[in-house]
Parts: C-alpha cells; sequence; structure tokens
C-alpha cells in the first residue's frame, strides 16, 4: 500500500509520542523491579542491564522510518501493544482499513 502524505506526516508526527508513551511505561516497571526488596542489588542490576539492552532495540523504543513500511510498522506496533487500533483513528479510513486487514491475517 502506498500511504497518503498525509498519513505519512501524521505518522512521523504521532510516532514520537507512541514512543514516549511506551518507555514511561518500561520505566515503571523498571522501577517496580528494582524497588523487590526481596532481591540482591547485584541481581537487580544486571538484570535491569540485560532488560535494558533488549529493549532499546523494541519498535516502542526505536524504529528506522520507511514510508513504504508504515503500514507493516503500525500492524507490528499494534501487535506489540505499544499502540491500540484506535490510536489510528485521525488517519485515513483507507489506512485504517489496510491496518485492520493485516492485523486481521496474521491471527
Amino acid at each position: 500500500m502506498d500511504i497518503s502524505q498525509m498519513d505519512w506526516k501524521l505518522f512521523r508526527e504521532k510516532l514520537s509520542d507512541w514512543q514516549e508513551n511506551y518507555m514511561e511505561g518500561l520505566v515503571k516497571e523498571y522501577a517496580n523491579f528494582l524497588n523487590d526488596d526481596k532481591k540482591p542489588a547485584s541481581e537487580k542490576f544486571w538484570e535491569l542491564e540485560k532488560r535494558i539492552k533488549e529493549d532499546k532495540h523494541h519498535p516502542g523504543v526505536i524504529m528506522e522510518l520507511k514510508k513504504s513500511e508504515v503500514i507493516w510498522d503500525i500492524a507490528r506496533l499494534i501487535r506489540l501493544n505499544v499502540i491500540m487500533y484506535e490510536d489510528l483513528s485521525e488517519f485515513s479510513d483507507e489506512l485504517q482499513n489496510e491496518a485492520k486487514r493485516i492485523l486481521e491475517m496474521s491471527r
């Protein structure tokens, strides 16, 4: 699908907010993990380091932007619970329908 210029611009604007919200959730998870008094500091330190190393490659944190991949990126963000389908309400009906079709295909 060749997305419209409007959808491409909107995606680039929204992505940073979506990622910021996702990372806010990660930070809360990290804080809860670090506040666990049952584990020694060394275990928490190394586990957090491992988790951050993995999380920093997640699309909710970083993503290479290509106009030709936007619809697939949106489907992936929905599947990974970075965004909800409802977050696409400002996008064109065509993009929303294509995202829905892709998501239904992969069930």
